[in-house]
């Protein structure tokens, strides 16, 4: 009878023996492997030992402020010592005491939450932090699973399993302290903040080395359930929260009662603040850089919103900053000087300043608005016009703030069409550095960029271009041409010639030279000259100079009415002449890193030879003369006080486009201001032309660089060439050894001479 007793008690211990040591491994070992495909694949080992979350990859500025992060979760890491002690503590009471203690496993809490399970008495889970780093780094949850998946239940059981074995794994493979920081920079905190340091900075405005106990308590009472307990969407609930998790800090002794108290009894103080595209500084540089940087990243092997690349940018922060302040300042001022000018009335009308017909009707078909709706009811007409005037609430832009409103489709697009628009770019012309960029007046409102993407006719602004095709071919800037009309010979069109008038519409009939002419603007002499070299010199001249954009050759060229150009363009062909000819085309990124630092490619930039030495100091000289006696003369006295500067203005025929460029010894830098449809305009073309309109920025910009010594801007003269000029600038000595009359010629020219 006792043998037969301890037979059957001996029995089922046999089982639990064998099956403990045999089988328990064995199910672990069919899982890791995934057995007859039931369980579903798991990381590789070289997976597992360098795990890969998507992570930002952030755009730094040359004296490295962060402009930005591109993302699809915005998530930046950072390492164990930049946790401060309490944040640490803060989450290891709340989510894994014992962490320190177990190996990935925690026996203890999984026979808590076991027999919580079995009594319905939930105590805590069993997942250590390893396992919940295993979870968010490896989705356990939503992997490939096997086919015993269809089971709920056994499909709970084997992710568990899973968690268990990835858990062990990256305990071996990893300290406990890179463990906690990978886990903190791998979970959710809401309002798009995904990892500690993101979340900081969202929610309190610092680094997690500056978190103290509240507000470490707010954040990791928020890990489990971001919306739930989050201080901005349920600051009720994400209170009660951070009390449950600082009584934890009390019980673990960790702070005392009085220290508990007083901390339970504060509010929640939020710095609160989510990253978009559309806050903080170069927010249109931001948006030009990754496009280009989408097709680099793809066509060099890697994804720009997940890889965690670090891009370094030529741009100054500090430039930026006043460039942004300076285009502000000045549009602020011009908006309100616009307003008062139509006083109410349509800004868009033709050459004849008459108001153009239907100018709504037609620029909303060119909206998003308008598009989707026409996808939507097609030829419906009825329909999408009922949808077009259906009025909303919205929010709109104004320089005095946001408006919230209630507008139509129709009303928005009047509303903003009413808008003057501006591009700004500085560089540095002897490196092909961008220091700043502004491209618009408000990225939010206004995407379109107007430094690169938008071409525009440059009116005088090109008339530099057709002076340096002229004087590398023998002129001197104190060539002497009368102010008279020259007409051009345009065969087969109607009419069949064309005579430039110039701006104020009169010819003197004085004899001036052409440094006089450029910095006066006279279009007749700008004729004159291109009359003597052809429109295709010109042209070609200016494809040497960086001008990429398409230019016909043809004779209206010489006053910039052949073909639309950018800021981008002009500002880099100027920055030839400082260069000493040598045209470096501007570019904005000076290398990128991978995410451990590594330097994955240097950019160097694009340069040729464009002109000769001499040419480039003579068209300092001839730009020069616009500041000293021309259309640059309102420069405020304070920049041109020992200071060499060189200028040009642009206004074209309508002055739908006014420009302004500008020259010294370290920076080049241009500004364009206009609406967005050439047909938005002042009636007069004085209250338009660029010496209003777009020199102030660049005053504005100049006045705050000068005036920031930590930049090392400082005033100054252009550098000499190298060699002894050949070229006589002296217009008196000039005069001695030239008889002016021999050099005047005024016959007609045929345009296809020159084509």
């Amino acid at each position: 009878m006792n043998r037969k007793l301890i037979k059957y008690t001996l029995r089922p211990l046999w089982v639990v023996f064998v099956l403990g040591v045999i089988g328990i491994p064995s199910v672990f070992l069919m899982v890791k492997n995934d057995a007859f495909g039931w369980f579903g694949s798991l990381p590789s080992l070289e997976a597992l030992e360098r795990p890969d979350p998507d992570l930002s990859s952030e755009l730094m500025s040359a004296d490295g402020v962060s402009l930005g992060k591109y993302f699809r979760k915005n998530r930046t890491p950072v390492t164990y010592e930049q946790l401060s002690p309490e944040l640490v503590n803060t989450l290891l009471v709340t989510e894994d005491v014992r962490f320190k203690d177990h190996s990935g496993i925690d026996l203890k809490g999984l026979a808590r939450a076991i027999i919580g399970k079995l009594t319905f008495s939930f105590q805590g889970g069993g997942s250590t932090l390893t396992m919940q780093l295993a979870e968010n780094l490896f989705k356990t949850n939503t992997a490939e699973h096997g086919s015993l998946y269809r089971s709920r239940t056994l499909g709970q059981i084997i992710t568990k399993l899973k968690e268990w074995i990835i858990a062990v794994q990256l305990e071996k493979s990893y300290t406990k302290e890179e463990i906690l920081a990978m886990y903190l920079n791998t979970v959710e905190f809401g309002s798009n903040s995904y990892g500690i340091k993101v979340a900081a900075k969202t929610f309190f405005n610092k680094l997690p080395s500056q978190l103290n106990y509240s507000e470490s308590a707010v954040l990791v009472g928020a890990i489990n359930a971001p919306t739930r307990w989050s201080p901005v969407l349920n600051p009720e609930n994400a209170h009660r929260k951070r009390t449950e998790v600082l009584w934890n800090l009390h019980k673990y002794g960790l702070i005392d009662k009085v220290r508990y108290d007083t901390l339970n009894r504060d509010s929640i103080q939020l710095n609160y603040r989510v990253e978009n595209q559309n806050e903080g500084l170069a927010t249109y540089f931001r948006t030009v850089a990754k496009n280009y940087l989408v097709r680099w990243a793809r066509q060099n092997g890697y994804d720009l919103f997940d890889d965690g690349l670090k891009i370094y940018t030529t741009i100054d922060s500090r430039l930026q900053q006043y460039a942004e302040e300076a285009v502000a300042e000045h549009m602020d001022t011009l908006q309100h000087i616009f307003n008062e000018h139509w006083q109410g009335e349509n800004p868009w009308i033709d050459n004849e300043n008459k108001e153009i017909p239907e100018f709504l009707d037609d620029a909303i078909k060119r909206t998003e608005a308008y598009k989707n709706l026409r996808s939507r009811f097609g030829d419906q007409k009825d329909s999408v016009d009922y949808y077009l005037n259906k009025k909303k609430r919205m929010t709109v832009f104004s320089w005095g703030g946001e408006i919230d409103t209630v507008f139509s489709s129709y009303d928005s697009l009047n509303y903003y069409k009413r808008f003057l628009q501006a591009g700004f770019m500085s560089m540095d012309p002897r490196t092909g550095y961008i220091k700043a960029w502004v491209g618009g007046i408000n990225h939010q409102y206004f995407k379109f960029d107007h430094v690169q993407q938008s071409r525009r006719q440059p009116g005088s602004t090109f008339k530099p271009i057709v002076y340096t095709a002229a004087i590398d071919n023998g002129y001197s800037p104190c060539f002497p041409v009368v102010d008279a009309p020259v007409s051009f010979s345009l065969p087969g069109q109607d009419p069949p010639t064309w005579v430039p008038q110039n701006s104020n519409g009169r010819f003197t009939g004085e004899v001036m030279t052409i440094r006089q002419a450029m910095a006066q603007s006279v279009n007749s002499i700008t004729a004159f000259m291109m009359n003597r070299i052809g429109p295709s010199t010109v042209v070609d001249y200016a494809k040497r100079l960086g001008i990429e954009s398409r230019l016909d050759a043809v004779p209206s060229l010489c006053l910039g009415a052949g073909g639309d150009v950018s800021i981008y363009e002009m500002v880099g062909a100027y920055s030839t002449f400082v260069n000493k000819g040598t045209y470096i085309k501007p570019y904005f990124i000076s290398r990128i890193e991978d995410k451990n630092g590594n330097v994955i490619q240097q950019f160097v930039p694009d340069e040729q030879e464009a002109i000769n030495e001499e040419t480039a100091y003579l068209m300092l000289h001839m730009l020069k003369g616009v500041v000293e006696m021309g259309t640059g003369r309102a420069l405020d006295y304070e920049l041109k006080v020992d200071n060499e500067i060189g200028a040009k203005t642009g206004t074209t025929q309508n002055a739908s486009d006014g420009w302004f460029i500008g020259v010294t010894k370290d920076l080049v830098s241009g500004a364009w201001v206009g609406g967005d449809d050439r047909s938005i305009r002042f009636r007069q073309w004085v209250l338009g032309q660029g010496g209003r309109t777009a020199l102030p920025i660049w005053e504005g910009y100049m006045q705050r660089v000068y005036a920031d010594e930590t930049l090392g801007y400082e005033k100054g003269y252009f550098e000499k060439p190298t060699k002894p000029l050949r070229t006589v600038i002296d217009c008196e000595r000039y005069e001695e050894n030239t008889n002016p009359t021999d050099t005047v010629d005024y016959d007609v020219v045929d345009e296809d001479d020159f084509m």
